[in-house]
C-alpha cells in the first residue's frame, strides 16, 4: 500500500489535520463547535449500530460455489441447475433466538441463508439446520419470537414462556423433540446438515410443475455437543462456531455439502396422507428419495464482517425462472416479512449493497429514489410502465404454470383436518433413536423444562405419550409428573387438554 493511500481524510475525501485532540478554547477550555471532524466522528459513531435482526441476529458468513453434478433439468429449467454449472454463493449461518452478543454454542436451531448469484438473478434459499419448523401458520410467527426472546418484566430469558407457548401448540412437538435432542447444539456449522425447510416448486421448460424440498448434507460428518460440553465451550469462546468456520476456510480446509432435492408430483400431493405443504411435517425419504443435485463448497472468507455479513439480506421471495413457491402457509408469510424486515433494517435500497447485488444479471425494476440511492437512479430512463419507448417490458415466458385452487375463503384450523397428526413425525423420530440418543433427549428436555410450572410439564408429557407411550413414560419420570394422570389427560382433545392444564394452578 502506497503512503498516499494511508493518509487520513474526512468523509468527503479531504485531508484530516488532527485525529486525537479536540479544538478547544485554550488548553483547558470547552470544545469548539467548529471541530467538524470531531462532530462527524461522533455522529457516525452514534449510528454505527443498525437495528439487529429480530431473529437470527448473530451470524457468520462465507462465500463459495455450488457446482451441479447431476441432471435435474427434467424438473427445473433454472439456469443454476444446468449440469456442470458453477454458481457463486454467499451463505450466512446464525443462531435464532439469541441477540448479537449471544454465545454460538447455545441450544437452538441454526439459521442458514444462501444467496446464489445466478445468471438469471439472485436466488435466496432461506432455511435452518432442521427439515421442519415450530409453526405452520405465519400468524404465530411474532408470538414465537416473543416467547423465545426476553421476558418483558424481567428482561431475562424465560423457560416458562418458551415451553408454555410450545406446549399450547402441539404442531411444535416434532421440532421441539429435535431441538432437545443431541442435534440441538451443533459442534460447528461445518458439522451439520441444512435444509430449505419449506415446500417449493420446480417447473421445467414444458411448464410442468413438481413440488420440491431442498437438502444440504454435510461431508464433514455430523458432530454435536452435550449441554456440559457446550458450557465448557461457551466459557472459553462465545464465538466458537464463527471462529471454527473462519479458521478452516482461511487454512484451506474448505467445508462441503452435497445438495439434494426431494420431488413430489402434483398428483402425489393431492393424495398424500397429510398436508405436504405443512412445514412441521417431513416427507419420508423412503417415499420420496433424495435426488443428488450438486456440491456446495465454502472457500472464501469475507473481507469485512459488517459490510458482507451484517448487511447481507435474504428473502425467499427472490427466486429465478424454474423455481417457485407453494401453498405452504408459513412460506407465504415469509415471502413478505423477510424482505420487509430488511427494508426496515437496512433501508429501501438494501439490494444495492454489494453483498446483496445481482452479480450476473442486470437489474431493471423501475424502483426509484429512496434513502441511499447510489447507482445513478436509472438516469433519464422512463420511470413508468407501460411506456412508448418499449423499455423494460415484462417477460411472460418465465411465468409459472397455473395452479388450481379450491375451497371457501376462511381462517382454517389445521386441527380440523382429519389427516392432521402433530405427533406422528416426533414419534417416528423417537423410535429410530438409539438408546443413548433417547437418554440424552430425556435428560436435555428435563433440564430445560425444569423451571416451568407443572401444568406445562403435563402438557409436554401428554404430547410425548401421544407420539410414543415409551417416550411419554420416560419423560414423565424425568419431569417428576404422575404418569397415570398423563395417560388420563391424553384422552382429551387438544383444546380440552389446554383448558384442563390451565385450571391446574400447579407451581
Amino acid at each position: 500500500m502506497d503512503k498516499e493511500s494511508m493518509k487520513l481524510t474526512n468523509e468527503a475525501g479531504a485531508p484530516v489535520a488532527e485525529n486525537e485532540n479536540s479544538l478547544t478554547a485554550g488548553p483547558r477550555g470547552p470544545v469548539m463547535m467548529q471541530d467538524v471532524w470531531l462532530l462527524e466522528k461522533l455522529a457516525h459513531f452514534d449510528r454505527e449500530v443498525i437495528p439487529e435482526r429480530r431473529m437470527h441476529a448473530k451470524g457468520w458468513g462465507a462465500y463459495g460455489d455450488l457446482t451441479i453434478t447431476n441432471d435435474i433439468t427434467k424438473y427445473s429449467k433454472a439456469a443454476v441447475f444446468k449440469p456442470g454449472t458453477k454458481t457463486e454463493c454467499f451463505i450466512r449461518f446464525s443462531t435464532v433466538a439469541g441477540e448479537r452478543g449471544a454465545a454460538d454454542a447455545e441450544r437452538d436451531i441454526r439459521g442458514v441463508a444462501v444467496k446464489f448469484y445466478t445468471t438469471e438473478g439472485n436466488w435466496d434459499l432461506v432455511g435452518n439446520n432442521t427439515p421442519t419448523f415450530f409453526l405452520r401458520d405465519v400468524h404465530n410467527f411474532p408470538d414465537l419470537n416473543r416467547a423465545v426472546k426476553r421476558d418483558p418484566q424481567t428482561g431475562m430469558r424465560s423457560a416458562q414462556n418458551n415451553w408454555d407457548f410450545w406446549t399450547l401448540l402441539p404442531e411444535t412437538f416434532h421440532q421441539t423433540t429435535v431441538v432437545m435432542s443431541d442435534r440441538g447444539i451443533p459442534a460447528s456449522f461445518r458439522n451439520m446438515h441444512f435444509y430449505g425447510e419449506h415446500t417449493f416448486s420446480l417447473y421445467n421448460d414444458k411448464n410442468e410443475r413438481v413440488w420440491c424440498k431442498f437438502h444440504f448434507r454435510t461431508e464433514q460428518g455430523i458432530k454435536n455437543l452435550t449441554d456440559e460440553e457446550a458450557a465448557e465451550v461457551v466459557a472459553r469462546d462465545r464465538e466458537s462456531n464463527g471462529r471454527d468456520l473462519y479458521e478452516h476456510i482461511a487454512s484451506g480446509d474448505f467445508p462441503k455439502w452435497k445438495m439434494y432435492i426431494q420431488v413430489m408430483t402434483e398428483e402425489q400431493a393431492k393424495n398424500h396422507y397429510e398436508n405436504p405443504f405443512d412445514i412441521t411435517k417431513i416427507w419420508p425419504h423412503k417415499e420420496y428419495p433424495l435426488i443428488e443435485v450438486g456440491e456446495l463448497e465454502l472457500n472464501r472468507n469475507p473481507e469485512n464482517y459488517y459490510a458482507e455479513v451484517e448487511q447481507a439480506a435474504f428473502t425467499p421471495a427472490h427466486v429465478v425462472p424454474g423455481i417457485g413457491f407453494s401453498p405452504d402457509k408459513f412460506l407465504q408469510g415469509r415471502l413478505f416479512v423477510y424482505g420487509d424486515a430488511q427494508r426496515y433494517r437496512l433501508g429501501i435500497n438494501y439490494n444495492q449493497i454489494p453483498v446483496n447485488q445481482a452479480k450476473h444479471a442486470r437489474v431493471h425494476d423501475y424502483h426509484r429514489d429512496g434513502a441511499m440511492r447510489v447507482d445513478g437512479n436509472y438516469g433519464s430512463e422512463p420511470a413508468y410502465s407501460p411506456n412508448s419507448m418499449g423499455d423494460w417490458s415484462s417477460q411472460p415466458g418465465v411465468m409459472e404454470p397455473p395452479l388450481d385452487l379450491s375451497g371457501a375463503m376462511y381462517a382454517y384450523d389445521p386441527k380440523d383436518d382429519p389427516t392432521d397428526d402433530c405427533f406422528r413425525a416426533g414419534g417416528n423420530l423417537w423410535r429410530i433413536m438409539t438408546e443413548d440418543k433417547k437418554e440424552l433427549l430425556i435428560k436435555n428436555t428435563a433440564n430445560n423444562i425444569k423451571p416451568c410450572t407443572k401444568n406445562i410439564k403435563y402438557r409436554h408429557a401428554v404430547h410425548c405419550f401421544k407420539a410414543d407411550p415409551e417416550y411419554g413414560e420416560r419423560i414423565s419420570g424425568a419431569m417428576e409428573v404422575d404418569f397415570d394422570k398423563v395417560k388420563e389427560l391424553a384422552k382429551l382433545t387438544n383444546n380440552e387438554l389446554n383448558a384442563a392444564t390451565m385450571d391446574m394452578k400447579m407451581e
